[in-house]
């Protein structure tokens, strides 16, 4: 199971230590799964998905021998258990996720203790990122025993948090926001989930910047190829193969337009993660376009290594992920646009800032299957624009939205965050003497 927000920390990583920051990076629960060189050298796995789940279950397993904990977080049982993750759902884990945003007061305590041990033995860092605001539980202990301030990245935690089963999302939303008060600062990709999580988070706008995710360019073409000397126009589709991102709304709109006739010999290519727990929703969109006799134009690809995945990429005239929860980033948009696709997206979420800031594509609204219709068909006809909208996002890519500029935005925002929380800690101490000399005057 390939996960985006990976795949960026991971490019994170290796451009900042490229940039001559000093940066550990300490994978959580499972061995990431990446389709470029891992970052984290030989670092461990910390906060072993088994031990956390079976801390959760079994109240005994919190007070187990070590050398039994160490054997569940053995490399080869997370590998097999990262197997077994895949057919999760967030409905189905309400309670543990509840459990880890309670931080030290939850089921996980004795995890937290081992990861803050561990980290001791390492050279002091001057800051700590948390991946994404499900970590936000483990900042007051961070904070505490280590010494340094902890910032949290914001990657997509509003459309899995809703996703939960009541009582627990409300439970965790509570929760969150209680947390989230402990964080010294906030980094999201996009504006438009900055304002959604702060929202959601109460959190003040000086404390939330934006630094737009960044990809390395490896790999993906300088320029892009001519589509003049397509044979046959292809639609794409890259993400996870699931509905939360529209696949059955593109394969709807795919047989839409062969219902039309008036785009010829359009084919169909769907690449992304494919999980276990996916695989009877992407057997229903097969059976659909098997009855409709068109599945033998159709190509689905799943779980692709990196050149794999440019060469798909680069196969596709247009690409569309239609997505229906809120989407905080998108990391497919600059993925297509680097290698001079462009994407067809709903207006809505984060698509209309990325459309407006690259120009590698148009929008649609609303998010149905006649209005992505109606919005493919015409350009299909009109190559000449598909290779301007192409162009102009490979461009601005390449300006913009490289693992390169992603670092060092990121170096600049936690710089900001921390220049501003001195000046607020100074501030309220000034306001607190102040307010002392008074009374001692009266």
């Amino acid at each position: 199971m390939y996960c985006g927000n990976c795949f960026r920390d991971n490019a994170l990583v290796t451009a900042l230590r490229r940039q001559g920051h000093e940066t550990l990076m300490v994978p959580l629960y499972l061995p990431m799964t990446l389709d470029e060189v891992d970052a984290r050298g030989e670092t461990p796995t910390l906060f072993g998905g088994v031990n956390v789940f079976l801390s959760q279950k079994l109240p005994s397993h919190r007070r187990a021998p070590s050398w039994l904990r160490r054997w569940f977080d053995a490399p080869w049982l997370l590998k097999w258990a990262s197997g077994k993750a895949a057919r999760t759902r967030p409905e189905e884990v309400g309670e543990i996720n509840f459990s880890m945003l309670q931080g030290e007061e939850g089921n996980q305590a004795r995890e937290l203790e081992e990861l803050i041990a561990w980290l001791k033995g390492q050279e002091r860092p001057d800051v700590i990122l948390l991946s994404n605001a499900l970590l936000t539980g483990l900042a007051r202990r961070l904070k505490s025993e280590l010494g340094r301030p902890v910032i949290v990245f914001l990657q997509s935690e509003e459309s899995f948090l809703d996703s939960i089963s009541e009582p627990w999302r409300t439970r965790s939303w509570d929760m969150l926001r209680e947390r989230a008060r402990e964080v010294d600062g906030w980094i999201a990709p996009s504006r438009y989930f900055a304002g959604r999580m702060r929202e959601r988070l109460g959190l003040p706008e000086s404390r939330v910047r934006v630094v737009h995710n960044g990809i390395l360019l490896d790999g993906y073409p300088v320029e892009r190829r001519s589509l003049a000397g397509n044979s046959r126009p292809t639609l794409g589709y890259f993400a996870r193969m699931c509905p939360e991102k529209g696949l059955d709304i593109v394969v709807d709109a795919y047989l839409e337009l062969r219902r039309r006739k008036r785009v010829p010999n359009l084919q169909l290519r769907v690449g992304g993660g494919c999980g276990a727990g996916d695989e009877a929703f992407v057997s229903r969109q097969k059976q659909k376009l098997t009855d409709a006799g068109v599945l033998a134009d159709c190509v689905f690809a799943p779980n692709l290594s990196r050149v794999e995945k440019i060469a798909f990429y680069e196969a596709c005239d247009v690409l569309s992920v239609p997505a229906r929860q809120s989407e905080a980033f998108g990391l497919y948009v600059i993925e297509s646009m680097a290698a001079g696709t462009p994407l067809v997206q709903p207006s809505c979420v984060t698509f209309p800032e990325l459309i407006e800031e690259t120009g590698g594509g148009i929008l649609y609204g609303p998010n149905t299957v006649g209005a992505l219709a109606d919005a493919l068909e015409p350009l299909f006809g009109e190559l000449r624009r598909l290779r301007m909208l192409g162009e102009a996002g490979r461009r601005v890519v390449r300006e913009r939205f490289t693992d390169a500029t992603m670092a060092s935005a990121t170096v600049r925002a936690i710089r900001d965050l921390l220049e501003d929380r001195v000046s607020a800690v100074n501030v309220n101490r000034n306001a607190t003497t102040r307010v002392s000399e008074a009374s001692a005057s009266l």
